[in-house]
Order: structure tokens, then C-alpha cells, then sequence
């Protein structure tokens, strides 16, 4: 069986435990940071301290793209047209979303330059609620007092709401009274001016 390569793993990067993993680990997270970063040979000899400046750098990146969408209206709408501003806005949406998948590419890349072990996720099997109409006796008995005491409830709001509507003078049964607004007229005829 092979290594399981979690979702979100870099393309390019082998799988963790591989001959090449380092390697290649190490080249791509050099593309992601600024390009000044190759100059510095410990970056190189210790992926771990590249992988974590990479966190920084990605992470910031993403804030950074963040803070520029969430202000770029306001900052840019004395100097570009509203629809140049919508492109630009578009363009944040675009690479924020890149942004934030290779933030999360770096940390995946970190935590295995650590020495996680990844294995798949499986979600838990469904709870077993038996057999259609196998419910217990007590709990049958509880749902038929639940609904004796719903249907109580029911009436009970339904007496008042009728109650309501003939001490409020003149209302037609079964249908609430239209109050009138200041020019005389009811609310269903604001409705249509």
C-alpha cells in the first residue's frame, strides 16, 4: 500500500516518507516565499525553519489579501470607476482563494517535514435507530403524550386568538382588524402606492 497524500498536498512535493520528499519539499516552498529567501543556505539545511517562515509568509499573505478586499472600496473608489473597483475585487476573490490553498499546502508540508503520519479520515457509521417501528414502549407512551399535550396547546392558543379578535370591535371573524393609517386608509392600500 502506498502513502496517503491528504487533500491539499502540493503538486510537485512526493509523498512523505519518500526518497525525494525533502528535496522537492524544500524547492517548492522556496517558490512560495520571496525569491531573497534562496540566498540564506540555513533555509536550505533545515527545511523545518523554511517550512516555518513559509507558514508566516502564506498566512500573512492571505491577511494581507483579506484587509486589501475588505477595504478596497472605500479606498479606491475616489480613484477608479465602479467597475474597474468590482474587477479589482474580483481579483482579490481569485487570489485570496489561491492565497489560502497554499497557506494550507505549507502547513500540510510542515507537518510532515515533523514527522506526522497522515492516514485518511473516516466519518463515524450512522447511528443504528433499528428497525422502522421498533421504538421502545416508553417512548411511545412519551410521544403520544408529547402530541396530546401539542394539540392542547394548540387549541388553547386558538380560543385566545379568537377572544382577541372580538374584544378588538368590529373585526370579522376569523380575519384580524385593518387598521387605518394617517391619511385614512388601511395597510393594504399603502401597499399599493
Amino acid at each position: 500500500m502506498g502513502t496517503y497524500i491528504p487533500p491539499g498536498w502540493p503538486a510537485g512535493v512526493h509523498p512523505p516518507g519518500s526518497e525525494e520528499f525533502e528535496s522537492t519539499a524544500v524547492g517548492w516552498l522556496l517558490d512560495v516565499v520571496p525569491p531573497d529567501y534562496r540566498l540564506h543556505g540555513v533555509l536550505r539545511r533545515y527545511p523545518i525553519a523554511l517550512a516555518t517562515m513559509a507558514r508566516y509568509h502564506s498566512k500573512a499573505c492571505v491577511e494581507g489579501a483579506r484587509e486589501g478586499y475588505r477595504t478596497a472600496r472605500t479606498e479606491l473608489a475616489s480613484v477608479l470607476p465602479p467597475h474597474a473597483i468590482d474587477t479589482v475585487l474580483a481579483a482579490y476573490r481569485k487570489e485570496g482563494a489561491r492565497l489560502a490553498e497554499t497557506a494550507r499546502a505549507v502547513d500540510l508540508v510542515e507537518r510532515a517535514l515533523r514527522g506526522e503520519v497522515f492516514t485518511p479520515k473516516m466519518s463515524p457509521p450512522p447511528k443504528d435507530t433499528g428497525p422502522v417501528g421498533a421504538e421502545p414502549k416508553a417512548a411511545q407512551h412519551e410521544t403520544a403524550q408529547h402530541e396530546t399535550a401539542g394539540r392542547k396547546a394548540a387549541g388553547r392558543k386558538a380560543a385566545g386568538r379568537n377572544s382577541a379578535e372580538q374584544k378588538a370591535g368590529g373585526a370579522e371573524r376569523g380575519r384580524p382588524e385593518v387598521r387605518g393609517n394617517s391619511a385614512g386608509r388601511g395597510r393594504n392600500d399603502l401597499a399599493r402606492t
